[in-house]
This record gives structure tokens, sequence and C-alpha cells, in this order.
């Protein structure tokens, strides 16, 4: 026991001189432990009263505020802050803004490649120049050899002159075909080998073939030029159709192929074209070696073959709902207004092509209801007025005022639906052909004028008003540029009032809830 308390005293002692720094000398570690202790408290101190100092009353932001401010700030991609009480929080924000909108095609974007025939240029020029503006658009007429020199005029309003290749070396075994097939086959090519900047779809046509370029681009307008696109249209023959293809566009109704689809035509078309020599045409060429690039054709019904004979009026006056873009074979049809050269009737046209383009043609079906007659408006071409009354799904097929490519009068060889020539002597259509268009100064509305087809009429004995009292027809109409961008319906006609001899009509968008419902 006695050791134990001496053993506890000991301790004791040690432990007091510890604390009041006497005894043995204490370890150097120690007083470093001390002073950082001090130094740590003083910072602290320091540290505590300047935020004090500096504090502010606490301003509480409405939720929505909050919410607003923090997407401009995403929106600007501008770095978010938050206040969190007394600190301040930065957060970087990597939202990047959003790329520029691609730029629309436009016609500077599309090169056109026409396929003429030297023999026939003299008077198929004509037709380029109806609807080519040099100032505008980038193309070349391609021949199979040189023609003699144009004239000044010819200079400004056409393309350049390019000479085909020499394709010799190419087999070709169609007894009722021509070569001549080939060379145009490789059109697209030549043209892209020509280097041109700034391309995004090739257009081939041939030097018979009209373009409403407007319509094209508004065609064009709905695809990705960056892709593989190959656009075009059928024949109106369903013959010509089985014969050939009906996964073909036809190459005088045009067709339009985008860059990188001609990039990829250019690198295999001459080993492509070797395993065809029993083809026909330039336009089968193309298809078999669209089909072995897998792309297939993409149809547009604006282009038009016009593989028929006669008088394209039935055609043209009840065109399907879609952008006019082509108009082919035209030394082989009727004048499409009477009494005029084909050159001249088509001038015409372009009348109402500049003033509404996105129009032009389109179909609109109405009724003359104190009178009980029909009217039908092909906007800046014809008017048609029956008496009585028929549906809107007879009025929209084409009457069968034209041949089949084959001669032969037979309905059943059209690819579309068709309905006969009327022979009740009453049912008879009374035709007015545009003659004049123009802009009302105040309103700004297209006005269109139509002037009564003067032709012998059967006698009609009905009872009820006759349209063959009218002379003129005057169309409202409201150009509509973007008539495309939504989805197809016919616009709506109304009859207005009847003035004399003259019968006025309004065509605009069709009203909410408004139906061109027999009555």
């Amino acid at each position: 026991m006695k050791s134990n308390n001496q053993k506890d005293s000991s301790e004791k002692l040690m432990w007091d001189r510890s604390l009041s720094g006497s005894g043995s000398p204490t370890r150097p570690g120690s007083k470093l432990m001390m002073l950082l202790l001090l130094l740590v408290s003083a910072t602290y101190v320091v540290y505590t009263l300047k935020l004090i100092s500096n504090s502010r009353a606490c301003h509480v932001e409405p939720f929505s505020a909050v919410v607003r401010r923090l997407n401009d700030i995403v929106n600007s991609s501008q770095p978010l802050i938050i206040f969190q009480s007394n600190r301040t929080a930065v957060i970087e924000s990597h939202t990047s803004p959003p790329p520029p909108p691609p730029e629309e095609t436009e016609l500077r974007h599309v090169v056109f490649g026409i396929a003429a025939s030297a023999r026939l240029w003299k008077q198929r020029k004509e037709y380029i120049k109806i609807w080519y503006k040099p100032n505008q658009m980038r193309g070349y007429v391609w021949l199979e050899k040189p023609v003699k020199k144009l004239d000044e005029d010819d200079e400004i309003s056409l393309p350049p002159i390019k000479i085909s290749g020499d394709t010799s070396k190419f087999p070709y075994k169609n007894k009722q075909g021509h070569r001549s097939a080939i060379r145009i086959s490789r059109i697209v090519t030549e043209t892209l080998k020509l280097g041109l900047k700034d391309v995004r779809w090739f257009v081939m046509g041939d030097d018979d073939t009209v373009f409403v370029a407007e319509n094209l681009i508004r065609v064009l307008r709905k695809y990705d030029h960056n892709q593989m696109y190959y656009i075009g249209s059928l024949s109106e023959s369903h013959l010509q159709n089985i014969y050939f293809s009906y996964g073909m566009a036809y190459g005088g109704g045009g067709f339009a192929v985008s860059y990188p689809l001609a990039v990829a035509l250019s690198k295999m078309q001459d080993r492509c074209i070797k395993r065809y020599p029993a083809l026909y045409g330039s336009d089968d060429r193309m298809q078999a070696c669209m089909a072995e690039l897998g792309v297939p054709l993409t149809k547009e019904l604006g282009f038009h073959q016009y593989d028929v004979y006669g008088n394209l009026f039935g055609l043209l006056a009840a065109h399907p709902v879609a952008p006019l873009v082509t108009l082919h074979h035209l030394d082989v049809v009727e004048p499409i207004f009477p009494n005029m050269t084909r050159v001249n009737a088509l001038k015409r046209l372009q009348v109402p092509a500049t003033l509404d383009s996105a129009g032009l043609m389109q179909q609109s079906i109405c009724y003359d209801k104190r009178r009980k007659w029909t009217v039908s408006v092909s906007w800046g071409f014809a008017v048609q007025i029956f008496r009585g009354v028929f549906s809107a799904r007879e009025i929209e097929m084409p009457s069968r005022t034209f041949l089949n490519w084959y001669r032969r009068a037979d309905y059943t060889a059209y690819a579309f639906n068709t309905r006969p020539v009327s022979r009740h002597p009453c049912q008879k259509p009374f035709v007015f052909y545009m003659t004049t268009a123009g802009v009302h100064p105040t309103t700004n509305m297209t006005v269109s004028r139509y002037e009564s087809h003067r032709v012998a009429q059967p006698e009609c004995r009905w009872k009820m008003a006759n349209p063959g009292d009218l002379r003129t027809v005057i169309v409202y109409k409201k150009p509509d540029p973007h008539l495309w961008d939504r989805s197809p319906r016919r616009n709506c006609c109304r009859v207005k009032s009847k003035k004399n001899n003259t019968l006025e009509i309004s065509v605009a968008v069709c009203k909410e809830g408004e139906v061109v419902e027999v009555m």
C-alpha cells in the first residue's frame, strides 16, 4: 500500500509540473501545436467579423421570377449563378447556341441539264426561252454536235451549249430506239464534272419541256439535298409504264437528282450503262442505275410527261392537287389556248404564273345555287360551267379530251381515272379561256379575265338558265405563295354575282366547315 501511495504522489507531481510549465523542459512539438491552435483561432475570429460586417438582408425572389431568369440564362448560354444564403455558387452552362437554320433551296442551287437535238434545235429553243431566266438560273443545253452560231438574242436568253462526250464505246442493241439515249443518260454526270459550286440539285428535262421554276423549287424544298433523292413522275399511259417501269421518272417530264446521288451515280454509271444495252431510252437507263444504287423514285405529281395526243384541256382543267412543275410533248398536242400558236399560248400562261405560280392550274369547284350550275375554275387557264349539279368526285376527274399514246380511244390505258366527255346536249360544258390577268392596285387581289370560247352548242330543252348567255367570267384571287406549305387541299370558289353578261367568282382558302356539297 505504501509503495502504491508513493507512486500516485509521484505521478501527480509530474502532472502539476507539466501544467505549470515548471519542472523538466517540454518537447518542441508541444509548443508548435499550441501556436498553431492560436493562429487558427485568430483567423477564424477575423473571418467571422468580416462576414458579419459585410452581410446583407436576405432577398427572397419569387419562384416564377427564378424560373424565368434561369430560362433566360440557359437560352443565352451564360454562366448560371445561384445565390445560397451568404455563398455564391457558379455553375458553368454547357448549352451552346442553336445552329442557324439551313438556308432554303433557291434557284441558284439548281443546275438544269437540257437534252436537245441539233436537228430540232431551231424550233425547240423557243420553248426554253419561255421559262429559262439567265440572270437567276444555271443550266446547259447538251447537243450531239455543234449547231449554227446563235444570234445575239439567243445568246442572252438561252443557257450555254455543251457537246456531249463520245459514247461510241457503249453497246446499244434496241432496234426501235436510238443510241442518242446513251449520251442523254450521261447528262447529269457530265454536268457534275463541270465542277460548279454550291449545287444542291441537278434537274433534267428535254428541249420541249417547259418548267414552272418557282414550283420546282417548292417541291425540292421538301427534301434534304444532303440525302440521295431521285424525284420525278410517271407517264400518263398505263401501257408505257408497263413497257418501261412504274418506278421510273420519265425524262421528258423532267426529274431531279440530289448532289450526293449525282456523285454516287458518276462513279458507277459508265459500268452500269454497259450492262443494259437492250434498253430503249435514257430515262430507263437512269432508273436501272438508280436500282443498282438502291434509290427508289420519289413521285411528285406536278412533273408531266404527257404521253397523249390531241387536246390537253381535260388534264389541265382538272390538275391534281399538287404544284404544276413541268409540261412536255408540246409539239405533239394542240396549243393549250385555242386559236394561238403553241409558243404564244405558253407565253400567255406565263402571265398568271408570274402573279401566283403556286396557284397556277389549281382547280376549285363550286355551285351557283340560284341557276343550278356547276362551276369549275382552273385558275390561270380556264373556267367551265355546266348545267345541272355534278359532284366534286366527278369534276375532279379529267375529261377525256385527249387520245392515248398508242392512238387508241381506250380509257383503260391511262394510269389514272378519267371521265367521258358528256354526250348529253344539255350537259356539255361552256368553256371560258383566260385572256388577261393582273393585280388590283387597291386590294392586291389577282383579277383574271376569262372569255367565252365560242363554239356551236347543241340545242338544250331544259327549262333553266343558259350559261351560253355569258361572255365573260372574272375571277378574284389573293396570291398565296405558301399554298404548298400547308397540307394539300383544293381552294374553294364562290359565285359572287352576275352582271349582264359577266359572272364574278372569288377563289380563296376554304373557310372552317366549308364543303363542296351537292345541293
